[in-house]
């Protein structure tokens, strides 16, 4: 606060201390005028503004002024107010924060060249499209951005996110089965209370494992099935019990695999044949298959409301845009405005108007189609670094052509948890892929994920180098 300056005191007051409240008042702008919280100069509220916001009469507050005057904390100035008075001839006691022993959960900082990392390159952002679209929804839409966000999200933007969802997959959806939320994992709770947390959750395994962390932390029983070559096993979700199962089948995440349609249909056939059962679908990078058309989702031949569909736009603009959204079935998105709608929508409204007009003004999709071309591009690059490089003998990569990551297998005698740390040492961070095993043993060894959405051919090839000079 520079001197001369004048605000408001907030100090708690009781009737119950035993002392006088001017009393008390006058003990704590002492201790603050003495801790250096109220420095030489600062002009102190008026009588009026001090005891209406402490809830106080002004008698009150012009007798703690008066004490405070007569011990010479404070000086009074005709018609301009009351002051702290200079004390640089006394000695103060500055205050200091009080000691805390809260242990924050460590992160591992992104190596300088890190191979494993999931961000979007922030170049490639469209801003100059955002901040006109900031500025047209601003001009245009004035009031409506300071009224309460319906519970499911803004009307125009579940339109153009059906819209979007018609003509890209394929899928017939009403915008009212559409709710918006601040990132999947904000939905992932939601889903919990709408379902039950008495019911079994079963996950793929390899698998993203906050997902598990989240349903487990809102009371869900988890459970895991493994994945074989068209991904889950319907055989394993039958030996977990499972009543809802949760599966990113356009691409799953480690392992790349595309579940093909005759797995897809062995699912729905699963979960038609008990009440309740759900399957979650997680459609989070299908905008990025760089061959071909994505096979259909699993909403679009679900003829019995068993599939509740997932997306996001974290992958497709940017990691820090959390707009999510999730398609419930007729009987679920009722139940979901029965039960659920006090909940109000964690999105701005303000967000929430810009993206849908850069979805239905066709921004989204030309945005898109850059980023296809470029990712493709980018990953042919990759791929020759890595058949040039001086290590090329030693390496094998495991690829989809779909998403924005693949496997790399080394052939080499050192122990993986060695040859990482030799790469740190080096500056070049990777992921085994048994982080994303339950039981990493079950890894197969040696092979680290490859992600390229931020990764320039230079810093593979420079990774590739060192990665040489270890082996």
């Amino acid at each position: 606060m520079p001197k001369g300056g004048c605000f408001l005191l907030t100090y708690t007051l009781s009737s119950e201390d035993g002392r006088p409240l001017y009393e008390q008042l006058c003990g704590c702008l002492r201790g603050d005028i003495l801790s250096g919280r109220l420095p030489s100069g600062t002009r102190l509220p008026s009588k009026r503004s001090l005891s209406g916001n402490l809830g106080v009469s002004s008698i009150t507050v012009e007798s703690a002024y008066n004490r405070l005057i007569d011990e010479g904390y404070v000086r009074s100035e005709p018609k301009r107010g009351y002051f702290v008075s200079d004390l640089s001839g006394r000695e103060l006691h500055p205050a200091s924060a009080p000691a805390v022993s809260i242990r924050l959960p460590e992160s591992a900082a992104d190596s300088p060249l890190n191979l494993s990392g999931t961000r979007p390159p922030a170049a490639r952002f469209p801003f100059s499209v955002w901040a006109h679209l900031m500025r047209e929804t601003i001009n245009d839409k004035g009031e409506a951005l300071l009224l309460p966000t319906p519970c499911g999200g803004v009307r125009p933007l579940r339109e153009a996110i059906a819209a979007h969802l018609r003509s890209f997959r394929g899928m017939s959806v009403d915008p009212d089965q559409i709710i918006v939320g601040a990132g999947t994992e904000y939905l992932y709770g939601l889903l919990i209370q709408l379902l039950g947390s008495n019911r079994v959750y079963c996950l793929e395994d390899p698998g993203y494992p906050k997902i598990a962390q989240i349903y487990a932390s809102n009371g869900a029983v988890c459970r895991w099935a493994p994945m074989d070559e068209a991904g889950i096993s319907v055989a394993g979700l039958e030996a977990a019990g499972a009543d809802v199962v949760h599966i990113s089948p356009t691409h799953h995440f480690p392992t790349g695999i595309t579940m093909p349609v005759s797995r897809r249909y062995e699912l729905l056939s699963w979960a038609s044949a008990a009440p309740g059962r759900t399957i979650i679908e997680d459609d989070y990078d299908s905008e990025f298959r760089l061959t071909g058309r994505p096979i259909p989702s699993l909403q679009s031949i679900d003829t019995d409301g068993c599939v509740i569909y997932m997306n996001t736009f974290s992958k497709t603009l940017a990691s820090t845009i959390r707009i999510s959204y999730m398609i419930l079935p007729p009987a679920l998105a009722n139940r979901y405005y029965e039960q659920l709608s006090f909940y109000t929508c964690t999105v701005s409204s303000f967000e929430q108007y810009c993206l849908a007009r850069f979805l239905s003004g066709g921004w989204f999709e030309k945005h898109l189609n850059r980023m296809r071309l470029y990712y493709a591009r980018l990953r042919r690059e990759l791929l020759r670094v890595i058949a040039d490089s001086p290590c090329a003998d030693r390496l094998t990569v495991l690829e989809r052509d779909s998403g924005l990551h693949f496997l790399l297998q080394i052939r080499t005698d050192l122990p993986d948890a060695l040859l990482l740390q030799k790469l740190r040492d080096r500056g070049v961070g990777l992921l085994p892929l048994s982080v994303w095993y339950r039981r990493p043993q079950d890894a197969p060894d040696h092979t680290f994920l490859i992600s390229y959405s931020s990764l320039s051919p230079d810093d593979l090839r420079r990774a590739l180098s060192l990665l040489s000079e270890i082996l």
